[in-house]
């Protein structure tokens, strides 16, 4: 394959997972319309985010075990239908119980795609080039969560919150199908000699799995990231609309301002972690460890001791920007140390890490906090998972020079792996 179809296989990624975060956070923008028409609380509310990040906690492994064996562009494209008729089906829900059912089949859909994506532009990009190339992906979050907060407040105030799910659902389902025009690559085979070929059982595979430590590390620190993060733009417009006094759609605005510098992070910083690595390979993991404690410092600092207005908003627009520091990072370091034959699953435990301890935790918690302390003592002290997120990126970094080599090892004497280089 081309450099150009290369390329061309990663914009249909990038807009298919700009779907995918916009359909996720779409709500966010609703809890106004939600708690007046429904008398929903704050941690209701959270659990409507949370319960498709549990969803893809629980679906991501196994769907992952297939992805490797069965296809990934196939599996792209059943998942991206399935989130788009989740989506679609939201905007016919009655009460709470429906409305929260519809959003746990947004995350079945999501569960496989993450993994699918991600073990399909591992063969088209070669190592070098790989956080770049995921972050730059995973910031397709970004964007579509901006989307997703901007229009859903849009149309919401317009026509009512229901025709939003419609608008959003209907394009989503169109970019999965077009994903059936893509080339897949032939599934490798786990070398016979190794540990964790499949006819040993469940057992030995995760033990291969988490067998580097940087992988564990990387996990770990990317899941306590997203607790923060995913609590900052969950929780955001409803902060600027009590506290300021901003209609939805303002309040959304200045929220999209948030995601946009994250989005803007995320790629930076993910080139950055690339060149670094080109010096000493372990700073592709001590860069983000650096800037999650400066993303500590400035989120509390903004919500513990700065009143709401510019100024406050200026410095969380910074935090903003270094808090999505690690994500492509994470994504990576979770193929860069395991057999090409497990990448897909290797991205599915990050997604597993993630989402269940990372994005179900942080709108939730705030929620919960919120109903007893008030939604700015929540949002003052969720800033403290940077610090456990520094640590395990730290830890990570001290492993994973070793993880590589022995990779690069295993892989030279191994006849049945291919090169990954877009050629």
């Amino acid at each position: 394959m081309t450099r150009r179809y290369a390329w061309v296989v990663f914009a249909m990624a990038f807009a298919l997972m700009m779907s995918d975060y916009l359909a996720r956070q779409l709500i966010v923008s609703m809890f106004p319309h939600l708690k007046e028409e429904w008398g929903l609380s704050d941690a209701q509310l959270g659990g409507l985010v949370s319960v498709v990040s549990v969803t893809i906690a629980l679906g991501t492994f196994p769907i992952a075990l297939l992805v490797d064996r069965w296809s990934r562009v196939k599996s792209i494209a059943l998942m991206g239908s399935i989130w788009s008729l989740a989506t679609l089906s939201a905007a016919f829900t009655h009460n709470y119980g429906q409305l929260f059912a519809a959003r746990a089949a947004v995350g079945l859909g999501e569960a496989g795609y993450g993994p699918a994506a991600g073990a399909l532009l591992s063969r088209l990009f070669p190592e070098r080039l790989r956080a770049t190339v995921f972050g730059a992906l995973l910031s397709a979050g970004s964007l579509g969560a901006v989307l997703g907060v901007v229009l859903g407040g849009v149309f919401a105030d317009r026509w009512g919150w229901r025709a939003a799910f419609v608008i959003v659902g209907i394009p989503g389902l169109v970019l999965a199908l077009l994903f059936l025009l893509v080339r897949d690559y032939t599934t490798v085979r786990l070398p016979a000699g190794t540990t964790a070929r499949p006819k040993p059982g469940l057992r030995k595979l995760l033990a291969e799995l988490l067998r580097p430590r940087s992988a564990v590390g990387a996990y770990l620190g990317g899941a306590t990231q997203i607790v923060v993060m995913s609590a900052l733009y969950a929780w955001l417009p409803s902060y600027f609309s009590r506290y300021l006094g901003l209609p939805a759609d303002q309040a959304a605005a200045r929220t999209a301002l948030v995601v946009v510098a994250g989005f803007f992070g995320q790629i930076v910083l993910s080139f950055a972690a690339d060149r670094l690595a080109r010096r000493d390979r372990r700073h592709r993991l001590q860069l983000p460890a650096v800037l999650s404690l400066v993303s500590l410092v400035l989120l509390t600092a903004a919500f513990a001791a700065m009143p709401p207005g510019n100024p406050q908003l200026l410095v969380i627009l910074v935090a903003a920007f270094t808090i999505t520091a690690p994500f492509g990072v994470v994504a990576s370091v979770s193929v860069d140390v395991v057999h090409p034959a497990l990448r897909a699953t290797a991205m599915s435990m990050a997604a597993v890490a993630q989402n269940l301890f990372g994005f179900a935790v942080g709108p939730l918690v705030v929620g919960a906090v919120s109903d007893t302390y008030g939604l700015r003592a929540a949002l003052a002290v969720i800033p403290l998972f940077c610090g456990f997120a520094a640590a395990f990126f730290w830890f990570a970094s001290r492993h994973y020079d070793r993880d590589l080599r022995r990779v690069e090892a295993g892989i030279a004497t191994d006849d049945s792996s291919d090169e990954d280089v877009a050629r």
